[in-house]
């Protein structure tokens, strides 16, 4: 599976998890709405500097984000 699709997916997982909109989870995030629907449909590469954005909105870090099945295959 494609590293932007693993991302996509770990962070809509953790989007819905924290009952947030797309739209809501962009704006913590400071980021634009199509930007955030691209990203978690692996149609975008995402920066670690907007990742980092990303991972603080959801209330998370960088280790517990990766810490996923997704990534350890």
């Amino acid at each position: 599976m494609d590293i932007n699709i693993k991302i996509g997916d770990r962070i809509k997982e953790l989007r819905k998890a924290k009952d947030l909109s797309q739209e809501a989870l962009a704006n913590i995030a400071e980021v634009d709405r199509t930007y955030m629907t691209k990203v978690e449909t692996g149609k975008r590469n995402v920066t670690v500097k907007i990742l980092d954005k990303i991972i603080i909105a959801l209330g998370t870090d960088f280790m517990t984000f990766f810490n996923d099945n997704n990534f350890k295959k």
